[in-house]
């Protein structure tokens, strides 16, 4: 009688063990991938934050600039009303030259 069973150069076992062994380090890395991903969301949100934060200080800093130049009285620091007013033409500038 001859054997008619396939031959394999490994078993079933081993191969189901690789695979398994495959698959739970793919687990591990893409958790790992999620946690990273999630910390640098974290991050770029609490930038995001920070740099409102800078930019609201510096809105503050231009309005009271802009109110207190707005509240100066010019006829007592010497300027004067002009005469009249012109208006000068500039010549049209485009990219397409």
């Amino acid at each position: 009688m001859l054997n008619t069973r396939p031959i394999f150069p490994f078993s079933l076992l081993s191969v189901c063990s690789g695979a398994v062994g495959v698959l739970v380090v793919t687990y591990i890395g893409l958790i790992a991938v999620v946690i990273s991903y999630a910390a640098l969301t974290v991050e770029f949100s609490q930038s995001v934050k920070n740099n409102e934060a800078a930019v609201a200080a510096l809105e503050g800093q231009y309005f009271t600039n802009v109110s207190q130049i707005t509240n100066v009285n010019y006829a007592a620091i010497g300027y004067a009303k002009p005469d009249s007013k012109t208006f000068v033409r500039a010549k049209n500038v485009t990219a397409l030259r």
